[in-house]
């Protein structure tokens, strides 16, 4: 069985999509949409030798093409009802983080996928790094114990896209960008439940329409007791991009170079060993296996669209807590 896919939005992270399923022998490219029409066929052309159908109606694309599976990659202020129709006319779903800037948008594309039950996945890629995996089946069979602490961080230094630097467009570097580390925290410590924070917008006021913050740190607490802090900056290393997190639990003290790349030191032991876990592995193809599988064995994908809600409802939560000076709770 061959999966007939569609592109809705042909930009930056698209590409990336449109590559691994231009590879993928399971996977047929027939549709792409894009309001700018031009970049429609110059993806129709570079993935599909223009073998594929242009739209620039999401709403026309889905309804004619009978997708098994559509790949939303929208830029946050753009979401509009593209999962809500892809749901009713059955197609499954793969959507780029953050689902949404408001959690009602985000509670609806919820129950549409659920009501008509179609396959979903969200663009978290560090959730299929060997590291996570590994880590995360070990918390999952006991053996690291319960966390404690996770201190996350986030640094770059670029101007991004236009949009990307309207707060009002993008949501601000926390809710667009440091998403990633935040649903690593839900996803290794466990739900939050309070959240303070500050941020600010230190260097780049000068900027032209740039409004997100530049700078931002936050503490969580979470349902199991454990501790979290995530700080970010996009004022530091020009063209690196620098993320990494710690998890301490009761019997070990993992540091995450990257999704890939890990070294977990064993503190129940008497004198603490080391194992370092090492991969090259392609994480943005791997959701899309991922996601493929899941479809073919009607199963739930690992990064389901509640994953998308939850995870922006903590960074809505963070920014909120930073705006008012106030401390958020989050209900379970």
């Amino acid at each position: 069985m061959v999966l007939r896919a569609g592109i809705i939005g042909c930009g930056g992270v698209a590409n990336t999509h449109a590559t691994n399923l231009s590879k993928n022998p399971e996977v047929k490219l027939v549709a792409f949409c894009d309001v700018i029409e031009k970049a429609a066929i110059d993806f129709n052309q570079k993935y599909a030798a223009g073998k594929a159908n242009v739209y620039t109606d999401y709403v026309q694309m889905l309804e004619k093409e009978k997708l098994d599976v559509v790949y939303i990659c929208l830029p946050p202020f753009a979401h509009k009802d593209e999962v809500q129709v892809a749901a009713e006319n059955g197609t499954n779903i793969f959507i780029e983080k953050p689902i949404a800037l408001s959690e009602e948008l985000a509670s609806k594309m919820v129950a549409s996928v659920r009501a008509h039950k179609v396959k979903s996945q969200v663009g978290f890629m560090f959730r299929h790094g060997s590291a996570v995996e590994r880590v995360k089946q070990m918390m999952d069979e006991g053996k690291i114990g319960a966390p404690s602490l996770f201190i996350g961080r986030y640094f770059c230094n670029s101007l991004h896209s236009n949009w990307w630097r309207e707060k009002e467009k993008s949501g601000g570097q926390i809710v667009e960008q440091i998403i990633h580390v935040y649903d690593m925290a839900r996803y290794l410590a466990g739900e939050p439940i309070k959240v303070m924070a500050e941020m600010d917008n230190l260097f780049h006021k000068d900027v032209e329409r740039y409004t997100a913050e530049d700078v931002s740190s936050s503490i969580i607490k979470f349902k199991g007791g454990a501790i979290g802090s995530i700080s970010a900056t996009n004022t530091a290393i020009p063209n690196r991009w620098i993320s990494d997190w710690y998890l301490v639990a009761k019997n070990a003290t993992i540091y995450f170079e990257s999704a890939n790349t890990a070294t977990i030191t064993w503190t129940n032991e008497t004198w603490p060993p080391e194992e370092k876990i090492t991969s090259n592995k392609e994480i943005y193809n791997a959701e899309t296996l991922d996601l493929i599988s899941a479809i073919k064995e009607d199963r739930e994908a690992r990064v389901p669209i509640e994953e998308g809600y939850l995870s922006l409802k903590l960074v809505l939560a963070v920014r909120r807590a930073a705006e008012e000076g106030i401390a958020v709770k989050l209900e379970p």
